[in-house]
């Protein structure tokens, strides 16, 4: 069983920036392993949870094309923390945020952090 913890979700205005971090633990895991993808995923009020960022264990990262080059998705191995930093940020940026895992079929999900953007 793995835990995931998120932090870094409040109110910002439009423009402005938040960076979101999650800490995994549990059951040994660790980001040193290969075979995983971690990331973020977000949903909004009446639609559905749709990825935004991740990163495998190799290191390849997946960006939805609505933050691509705009969120930056970083890990830190040694403290198996995973970061967004989501600059410029937009009023349709609002939702809650959820970090993901998943690791030989199962998915284990963090508890949300509300992200508002105020306009």
């Amino acid at each position: 069983q793995v835990q995931l913890v998120e932090s870094g979700g409040g109110l910002v205005q439009a423009g402005g920036s938040l960076r979101l971090s999650c800490v995994a633990s549990g059951s040994g895991f660790t980001f040193y392993a290969m075979d995983y993808e971690v990331g973020w995923y977000r949903q909004a009020p009446g639609k559905q949870r749709e990825l935004v960022a991740a990163v495998t264990g190799g290191g390849t990262t997946n960006y939805a094309d609505v933050v691509k080059g705009r969120f930056t998705i970083s890990r830190d191995n040694a403290k198996n923390t995973i970061t967004l930093h989501m600059p410029s940020l937009k009023a349709e940026d609002t939702a809650v945020y959820y970090c993901h895992l998943v690791q030989r079929g199962i998915n284990y999900w963090g508890q949300g952090t509300q992200v508002t953007v105020s306009s």
